[in-house]
């Protein structure tokens, strides 16, 4: 579990980039604000095993620190994790627990989410989100990697992987959209109802509260997993990501991100010659079974797997069965590292 003295690890320091086949170092003398600092001490003792991550910290474009976890083989093909909305780096645990022997895992929190900071006068829409993203990849190093993405993860993963496609190497999709939609499911819309909305999501809270049922179907969550789930969430100042993810759903031309979602749908067809698998939760209200059948069309390709009584939150209703399909469709679709001591091939 991570250290609870905020400078006692160079993962409380900042900048910390790990470069391929080697170890972390530290760009600066910036270190990340005390109140990163202060969250990982609310961490201890309070997440589950299987998120027992050591924090990293980059600085984006000189702005809001952007928590990220960083674990497994350095040598090792790189597996993206992208999350959604309301979640964070904390939904991939299990992934992580998994795949970190044989891949190194990086899984960040999109700004405004998790354990990055949380700043009221962020540009918080799909283009920053990307932008956000591929400024870790290129602080990282990363020149390849699997992306693995969910909800929002998939706008925005799909996004980097738009602008940057040499780096994308492999697709692993769970329930998510990359593209137009024609509705908006009425639990969403309500979010953008003038004052109640925000009063609700920002307010009460009951965005990330009402995840924990209505993202799942049969999952009986343990205390230290809805704890884990709500615990960067704990006010109105805290929530004001999960907000603006809800306003910035775009329907129509007019909608400030519409453009840039229809670029993304664009590009997919481009992507269309990678390895792909896609697992879905079938009774997910949100995400239905059209957009697993819309991202079909773009890779007709894909290995397929739909768990019939799954949600939303696919991982979490069914993790086993979500990881043995990762790690078969892995282990079918090795790739090539670039030579370093110990590196191979997986």
């Amino acid at each position: 579990m991570p250290s609870t003295d905020p400078t006692s690890e160079p993962a409380a320091q900042g900048r910390t980039v790990r470069p391929a086949g080697g170890k972390s170092r530290q760009r600066g003398a910036e270190r990340a604000p005390l109140d990163l600092a202060d969250d990982r001490r609310r961490l201890k003792n309070k997440l589950v095993p299987e998120y027992e991550v050591t924090p990293h910290f980059v600085r984006v474009d000189g702005g809001p620190w952007m928590h990220f976890v960083d674990e497994g083989n350095p040598a090792a093909p790189v597996l993206l994790c992208v999350h959604g909305n309301p979640s964070w780096s904390f939904h991939w645990r299990r992934l992580i627990d998994r795949f970190r022997f044989t891949h190194r895992v990086v899984a960040p929190d999109l700004i405004g989410c998790g354990f990055s900071e949380k700043p009221a006068d962020f540009d918080y829409r799909l283009a920053r989100h990307i932008d956000s993203l591929e400024t870790l990849v290129d602080e990282l190093g990363i020149e390849r990697a699997t992306l693995v993405v969910q909800d929002w993860g998939g706008a925005i993963g799909l996004g980097l992987a738009a602008r940057r496609p040499e780096l994308v190497e492999r697709l692993v999709i769970l329930n998510s959209g990359a593209f137009r939609s024609t509705r908006m499911p009425g639990r969403i819309a309500m979010g953008r109802v003038p004052f109640l909305g925000r009063l609700g999501i920002r307010g009460l809270g009951l965005f990330s509260r009402l995840a924990l049922m209505w993202a799942v179907e049969r999952k009986r969550w343990t205390r230290a997993e809805r704890r884990g789930y709500l615990l960067p969430y704990a006010s109105w100042a805290d929530r004001v990501a999960i907000q603006a993810f809800v306003d910035d759903i775009p329907m129509d031309p007019s909608h400030r991100s519409w453009n840039d979602l229809v670029a993304i749908e664009e590009s997919l067809s481009g992507l269309a010659d990678r390895p792909t698998c896609i697992v879905w939760g079938a009774r997910d209200w949100c995400f239905t079974t059209e957009f697993r059948d819309r991202y079909q069309q773009f890779f007709p390709a894909a290995e397929v797997h739909t768990i019939a009584n799954a949600g939303h939150w696919v991982l979490e209703d069914a993790p086993e069965e979500v990881l043995n399909h990762i790690a078969a469709f892995l282990e079918a679709h090795p790739v090539e590292v670039a030579a370093a001591p110990g590196a191979s091939g997986a």
